[in-house]
């Protein structure tokens, strides 16, 4: 076995995590709700363990393993297993409609599916029996790390089917020093591992030998004393978690020590310049980092706060690949004109993933995901919002996320989601989905006077109890605006 990491670059992930096991051994890997501890060996064994049984219930290399865990010690095994005989994880909400999952499971044709049972697949819950095997296993790469999902703009899932092999290649064993969590530091991670963001931050860690503080659930508490408990160097969160941490009692945020975080990071939606203001001047401008980039892995931006003071409102300059902005016929625009975000990739000679029930959309090499932006005169990005969730009113166009944001602003509200509804006068009208506690039409569209101009507020408001986004900070604006006009179409027959 290799004495260090250097010597483990190109080998498998599973020869990987087996050197952690040996080498770490007893030290945390991941500590769960603050007191439970899985240590690398104990990751390393139970995955082994689990590798045995997927291999006896038929799972060979190359297949899909749908793994339906919610945050848990479970979900880093399941993981781990795969890589172990060569499978490629595909991890998925552990709360998803049964349609749903069935839907995925059908689409990725799973071989097995963990977490959840499942009709017609061999699946692996807690009441099954995972008899302990630690003989060891052949060594076998997958030709994906990982295959997340998505639903998309049209709503239909699909994979995102990673083009890198379950290999620790070069840009994995230096990336962990860039999202602030190298050997022996700490990464506090209250996002839901399913998600794109979290499994990259949280694997990244582990797979240098960092430890992971892991959250079952966000909780604006917990998140900060985890920080503090364990003088954690890096935390990831979305901007809907900054927010609740911001909207606790000052003297409760001033509470905790938070001194040891370099690199707080926040990505996954877009983040209000005065929320990311109070956090500059909370923890450092220095310590606040956002990166913009999608689950195919292109291109991608990274801003610091100490950037993002000059460029105000930036998602960054790109930092792999590269990014242009086209107006609708395809042709290049000027700095500050607004278009469509296309990217490509730059220095690989494979690409960086494939859809597995969809098609890219793509012209000459350069691929969009849908996103309005545009660049300013140092190269700077600029985010508008999705393609398919601007709404047209009156022939203007309005931006969800912007006026999300300023309902956000009010103390009462947890979270918002905005769309367009059919209007016979201008053709869209503004209709805002708001979680708020004690709180009525009225003083919202007051405090939004002060915020909005006049056809960007909203003219329907709904309150609702439930949070719109989830823990990912992701808003499905498209099935909340088809349920609303189904009713529609339901009150009008």
């Amino acid at each position: 076995m290799a004495a260090n990491l250097d010597e483990i670059v190109g080998e498998s992930l599973a020869t990987l995590m087996r050197h952690h096991a040996l080498v770490r051994g007893d030290s945390p890997a991941i500590t769960l709700d603050g007191d439970e501890v899985l240590t690398f060996a104990q990751l390393d064994t139970r995955a082994n363990s689990l590798a045995h049984h997927l291999k006896r219930v038929g799972v060979t290399s190359d297949r899909y393993v749908t793994i339906a865990e919610p945050n848990s010690f479970e979900f880093f095994i399941a993981c781990a297993a795969c890589w172990k005989i060569g499978a490629i994880p595909q991890p998925v909400s552990s709360r998803l409609p049964a349609g749903e999952l069935d839907a995925i499971v059908d689409l990725a044709d799973s071989a097995a599916v963990i977490g959840v049972e499942h009709v017609g697949r061999p699946s692996i819950t807690t009441k099954t029996t995972i008899e302990p095997n630690d003989a060891p296993l052949p060594d076998v790469v997958a030709s994906a790390w990982k295959a997340p999902t998505s639903g998309g703009s049209t709503g239909r899932p699909k994979l995102i089917v990673s083009g890198d092999p379950s290999v620790f290649a070069d840009d994995l064993a230096t990336r962990p020093a860039l999202l602030g969590c190298t050997t022996g530091e700490t990464m506090v991670m209250p996002g839901p591992m399913y998600h794109n963001g979290p499994f990259i931050w949280g694997w990244s860690a582990l797979f240098v030998g960092g430890h992971i503080a892991l959250s079952s659930r966000f909780d604006a508490h917990e998140t900060l004393a985890a920080i503090e408990r364990n003088q954690a160097t890096s935390v990831y969160m979305v901007p809907t978690m900054m927010l609740r941490i911001w909207k606790l009692p000052e003297h409760v945020r001033n509470s905790y020590d938070l001194s040891s975080v370099r690199f707080a990071w926040h990505l996954a939606e877009p983040c209000p310049p005065w929320l990311k203001d109070v956090w500059i001047d909370w923890i450092g401008a220095e310590n606040i980092w956002e990166l913009y980039g999608g689950t195919e892995g292109q291109a991608s931006t990274v801003i610091n706060g100490v950037d993002w003071l000059k460029h105000r409102g930036s998602v960054g300059k790109p930092a792999t690949g590269t990014m242009k902005i086209c107006d609708d016929a395809g042709a290049d625009l000027a700095a500050d004109e607004v278009g469509e975000v296309w990217m490509r990739t730059l220095g690989r000679d494979t690409p960086t993933y494939h859809y597995v029930g969809a098609e890219a959309e793509s012209r000459d090499g350069w691929e969009c995901l849908g996103d309005i932006g545009w660049m300013d005169s140092d190269g700077f990005l600029y985010l508008a919002d999705r393609r398919t969730d601007m709404i047209l009113v009156g022939g203007a166009n309005v931006f969800p996320a912007e006026v999300e944001a300023a309902i956000n602003l009010h103390p009462d509200v947890g979270s918002s989601a905005v769309i367009g509804l059919p209007d016979d006068d201008k053709g869209n009208q503004i209709h805002a989905i708001v979680q708020a506690h004690g709180l009525n039409e009225d003083d919202l569209l007051r405090h939004l006077a002060e915020h909005l101009v006049a056809y960007k507020r909203p003219r329907t408001i709904e309150f609702v109890d439930h949070a719109l986004r989830d823990d990912a900070g992701k808003v499905r604006r498209g099935a909340l605006r088809a349920e609303r006009l189904e009713k529609l179409d339901s009150s009008a027959s």
